[in-house]
């Protein structure tokens, strides 16, 4: 069984301690709870188990056994058309890049990372790192949706943004003003004080938000990143490994002990770590989202290999406690996790869908940035679809997601809803198959085309295309209700 605080196999006297403080388990906390709990949490953090039982709901529409949506394979074809069309305008020469953060921080035309590699001029290659690594982090943890009435206009151009482009916009050019560091001398940086002091009032202020530009969500935005600040105040003093980190398992069944690339780089880390706690860091700084980087760069070793499911699992087992209000395992939050009477699995798993929208989001984007700090990635394709409303929307406005209820467009729902969990199932599965007819459409280049360029080139423009065709403020078929930590 699983609630809103434990398993019914209880944590151990240290990680229960550690929950009833408020010290969500991490690393050697998780080690110490009883092997069902962390079997159960690492099968939930794994993008196998998304797509698994996504498809198991995808099957049962197919056959017109789910409660709130039916299934319309037929309609695929069309929809393929539909995605290949704006793929080939926007990217004729199929050249596409990863669908991530990056493409909003390119809003108008206009390099914003260039424009931090000018601030960071003369920073050290570690330096420049963390600070990319603490931006993406950030902004991603502030790109749920924006609601249709939100504007921002940019200081330096006068331009205005909205939705995830406007967020972006505005996170870049919040990061550059320092209103996320605590240290007036570095402003390009995002560290755990700065984060706790981050409230809906500040948050506001630097976004433009007023009773006529309303930013849905404002509240939970702000509290996310409050406690990002609080997780990384709570540093692990043994440097230990998570082992429900599933981005850790051995990349090549030959070379178990291969983490982020070469054999034994996660040894090396682990060791590094408890001899020296932070390499490269000076003791007295706060932590930062940017100590990421320093890992990833010891995993990968001199030839720079790294694998997108550690970076995944990373982020799953270093936020799991940022996640407000949401299903625990032993204490340990699960985040974008919600049960479904027919998700199938076992054990404390069981019945349970994990989507993790936005820490994929945030894995394809942090795969771009360490791509872009010279780093190769690889295993992209691991990821799953993401499960938001574009995406969503494109296969419900398109018919190949139907509801059984005319109400279901009608009503607001919240995230945990069973017509939600539906949704978002078969968004990530019905991308799933999607994907091979709109490669087809594309033809021979168009073949080898992961999932990441396939939603960027593709059915995320598409799906928003689409919403503008059908409603004028291009709002999703589906109001949600938005806490700023979901969609």
């Amino acid at each position: 069984m699983v609630s809103g605080t434990a398993a019914q196999a209880g944590p151990t006297v240290h990680a229960a301690r550690c929950a009833a403080e408020g010290r969500y388990p991490k690393r050697s906390c998780l080690e110490e709870l009883p092997p069902a709990q962390r079997a159960a949490i690492e099968e939930l953090r794994r993008p196998r188990t998304i797509r698994e039982r996504c498809r198991r709901l995808l099957a049962l529409a197919e056959q017109g056994e789910l409660r709130h949506f039916r299934y319309r394979k037929e309609r695929l074809d069309e929809a393929a058309e539909r995605v290949a069309a704006v793929v080939r305008e926007r990217y004729p020469d199929l050249r596409i890049p990863l669908h991530s953060r990056f493409r909003h921080f390119e809003a108008g035309g206009k390099d914003r990372v260039a424009r931090l590699w000018a601030k960071l001029h003369g920073a050290s290659e570690a330096e420049r790192g963390r600070s990319l690594v603490d931006l993406v982090v950030v902004s991603v943890f502030l790109d749920a949706g924006a609601g249709a009435a939100w504007r921002y206009a940019e200081p330096e151009t006068g331009r205005l943004f909205t939705r995830s482009e406007g967020l972006a916009v505005a996170s870049v050019t919040a990061f550059f003003q320092g209103l996320f560091s605590s240290d007036p001398k570095h402003p390009c940086r995002a560290d755990a004080t700065g984060l706790t002091a981050i409230t809906a009032e500040r948050l506001g202020e630097a976004f433009q938000v007023t009773p006529e530009n309303p930013l849905a969500g404002l509240e939970g935005r702000a509290a996310l990143l409050r406690r990002l600040g609080e997780e990384l105040l709570r540093e692990d003093p043994t440097g230990t490994t998570d082992p429900c980190r599933p981005g850790l398992e051995a990349a090549d069944p030959r070379q178990p002990e291969m983490a982020g690339g070469r054999p034994g780089a996660e040894s090396d880390a682990r060791r590094s770590e408890m001899a020296t706690g932070r390499p490269g860091l000076e003791a007295a700084e706060p932590r930062r989202p940017g100590e990421l980087y320093d890992r990833w760069s010891r995993l990968a070793g001199p030839e720079k290999w790294l694998r997108a499911e550690v970076i995944f699992g990373d982020l799953l087992a270093e936020f799991s406690g940022i996640w407000p209000g949401r299903l625990q395992i032993g204490g340990v939050p699960l985040g974008d996790v919600w049960p479904h009477p027919k998700a199938g699995g076992s054990g404390l798993s069981g019945g349970l869908i994990p989507f993790h929208k936005l820490s994929q989001w945030l894995s394809y984007s942090l795969v771009e940035a360490m791509t872009l700090l010279g780093f190769q990635v690889h295993g992209v394709e691991a990821l799953t679809g993401l499960a938001e409303y574009r995406n969503g929307g494109l296969l419900l406005d398109l018919g190949i997601i139907e509801p059984r209820r005319e109400e279901i467009l009608q009503r607001d729902f919240p995230a945990s809803a069973v017509e939600i969990v539906e949704w978002r199932a078969l968004t990530v599965a019905g991308l799933d198959e999607l994907a091979p007819r709109i490669r087809k459409e594309l033809g021979e280049a168009g073949r080898n085309l992961t999932m990441a360029e396939i939603l960027e080139g593709g059915t995320w423009e598409t799906g928003r295309r689409i919403a503008r065709e059908l409603r004028p403020d291009g709002r999703p078929p589906i109001t949600l209700k938005s806490d700023g930590t979901v969609f």
